[in-house]
């Protein structure tokens, strides 16, 4: 399969700018991002002495990354049912409350190694919280086509952040230690809960009762695993993060022994992997229509493998600075690539659960990853799991050529259609009233039944993506040339959640497809569970 895909020319990488409220919160979120790569480097840089370091230090990423994998699901089920400005304010103030704790701990000297990786822990459980629901109003801030401009731009305040923030902490930290940085990163968080307060979010007409979590959660898992492309764009960000969190977990390592650098020098490298990735946002645009998706992951994880070998064998600090920079515009290139496209591929009902697996790929892999080349590297060397790393990665370019994303990934229409007829019942039932079978019969010439079972098909994911849990197409044995479509739905509720909120026009286009092969009108039917 080629390894390359169409798309449109993409609009400026600064228009999403042009949203006031979005420029607002794009300016907070710099800020806070500074006040984040400076408490890393000083979380990280307090444990580079101890003897364990090389196991220490990649546990500073595993701290702030692993609450990401352990509750991102319920994060993005919680996104979705209750109002997402209200839970990130509540979030960023009580991730500033943890920081505070943590400035306080260390300027009495009681931040050991223990205390700080649990204080990161709980501090990123609040980062767990916020992430689905700050990228699921992305598309509410600005227009469609501007989404992946929109996920250039929130990379660069994350990276131009870490172009300047590890620089400023290293500094900082050589002055005065620790304590500072952490302060100015609760203080950092304020901006953002203020730009909160002041937008004045659209209230969302609610036309059927909020889901139940639990029903939420079971119905996102069901969308992921019948949507082919959610799944490919999930399988490529595994297969990069898993062996790039080599050289984040292990650069300050690298830094410190073998290139013998200060915190200040340290800082020096986190900044060039941050200006890499800036460079890589001003160009993401116009690589994106020159190439497309397939080509940029190449070049990203080819880019980020040699970056990485780099750091490994290079032991020369102007030559491995220019290697971070190339490893921070491949950095870029793959993640903006690949959220930008889970973003276009996912319906709004459904967006923040979909966006918390991704999550939960990314942070997880990265969290499992640095304590894998922690230890790979504490039973050989850090130069030893950076090459192993690097060839990982190249494993990941070659790849793409038998997994690439799906030609129609960020081109589907997931807009609402409630295109479904209402259901003519006799009597109404209780929303939890349940199972709910759905009988739909299809009459078909003869010539055109192999082509309407395949695009039955497509109406099976479609079916399951919007709720069904089970689902089965049928013959009939009396009547022929008739097919009967079952599909069980858990409730009621559920099934009014397909009819009115659930539907997509990419969903409207897969019933049209099946309706040039039916003849007549298709008989619909509802049974509903009485015990």
């Amino acid at each position: 399969m080629a390894a390359t895909s169409t798309v449109r020319a993409a609009p400026s990488a600064w228009a999403p700018l042009s949203s006031p409220i979005y420029r607002a919160l794009w300016i907070a979120q710099f800020v806070s991002n500074l006040g984040t790569w400076m408490q890393t480097v000083g979380a990280q840089w307090m444990l580079v002495a101890d003897p364990n370091a090389a196991v220490l230090v990649p546990l500073v990423q595993t701290a702030t990354t692993l609450p990401v994998m352990l509750l991102a699901l319920p994060s993005g089920v919680v996104a979705d049912l209750i109002d997402r400005r209200r839970l990130l304010i509540a979030t960023q103030s009580a991730m500033a409350a943890g920081v505070s704790i943590l400035a306080v701990l260390t300027g009495v000297g009681l931040a050991t190694p223990a205390v700080l990786l649990i204080l990161l822990f709980l501090i990123g459980c609040g980062q767990a919280l916020t992430a689905p629901a700050w990228q699921a109003i992305q598309p509410e801030l600005v227009p469609r086509e501007q989404i992946p401009a929109a996920a250039a731009l929130t990379s660069l305040a994350l990276n131009g952040a870490r172009a300047i923030g590890p620089a400023v902490a290293g500094a900082l930290v050589s002055l005065s230690g620790p304590t500072l940085v952490f302060a100015l990163n609760a203080v950092s968080f304020v901006g953002i809960v203020v730009v909160l307060f002041v937008w004045r979010r659209p209230a969302a007409e609610r036309l059927l009762p909020t889901e139940r979590p639990m029903s939420a959660l079971s119905a996102g898992g069901r969308f992921i695993r019948s949507s082919p492309v959610v799944r490919r764009i999930l399988l490529r960000a595994l297969l990069f993060i898993a062996p790039a969190s080599a050289l984040w977990g292990l650069l300050a390592v690298i830094a410190s022994r073998q290139l013998q650098l200060s915190s200040a020098g340290y800082g020096v490298l986190l900044g060039a992997l941050g200006v890499g990735a800036v460079l890589g946002a001003t160009v993401l645009s116009r690589l994106l229509a020159a190439f497309g998706r397939n080509v940029l992951l190449t070049i990203g994880a080819v880019g980020f493998a040699l970056a990485t070998a780099v750091l490994a064998l290079v032991p020369v600090l102007a030559v491995v600075i220019v290697a971070m920079v190339i490893g921070g515009m491949s950095w870029l290139l793959t993640l903006s690539t690949l959220n930008a496209s889970l973003q276009l591929s996912l319906p709004a009902w459904v967006r923040a659960r979909g966006l918390s697996v991704y999550q939960f790929v990314f942070m997880g892999g990265q969290a499992i990853g640095s304590l894998v080349w922690g230890l790979v590297a504490g039973a050989t060397s850090s130069v030893t799991a950076l090459l192993i790393s690097t060839g990982l990665l190249a494993a990941c370019a070659v790849s793409l050529l038998w997994w690439p994303l799906h030609r129609s990934t960020g081109d589907l229409d997931v807009e609402p259609s409630a295109h479904w007829p209402e259901p003519a019942l006799l009597f109404e039932p209780a929303p939890p009233d349940g199972p709910v079978v759905v009988l739909k019969t299809y009459r078909v010439a003869p010539p055109d039944e192999a082509a309407f079972i395949a695009a039955m098909d497509r109406v099976r994911r479609s079916r399951r993506r919007t709720g069904a849990v089970q689902w089965r197409l049928f013959r009939s044995g009396e009547s022929p040339n008739t097919f009967v479509e079952v599909f069980v739905v858990r409730s009621w509720d559920e099934h009014l959640h397909q009819h009115v909120i659930r539907q997509t026009m990419q969903d409207l286009i897969v019933e049209q497809e099946v309706d040039k092969y039916v003849v007549g009108e298709p008989k619909l039917e509802h049974l509903i569970a009485v015990n």
